[in-house]
């Protein structure tokens, strides 16, 4: 049986889609008292599945920083 990690090395070597959808299967595999009382993991969860089915919906980082950095001004 493979160790914790054994499972780690391998989801790690994972590209990074792949690494998010892993990671939110577990999260949801998660009892509810470990989940968000906002349902922020919930939420997390839908949209990681809208990008999944509209990539083009996602922006890039730089993007995202002229946005935080227009709010700030």
């Amino acid at each position: 049986m493979a160790t914790i990690d054994d499972v780690q090395k391998l989801a790690l070597g994972l590209p990074e889609p792949l690494r998010a959808a892993l990671a939110a299967d577990l999260l949801g595999s998660l009892s509810p008292v470990l989940h968000d009382e906002d349902e922020g993991v919930a939420e997390a969860v839908r949209r990681d599945a809208e990008l999944d089915g509209n990539p083009a919906m996602g922006i890039g980082l730089e993007k995202l920083d002229r946005q935080v950095q227009d709010r700030r001004s």
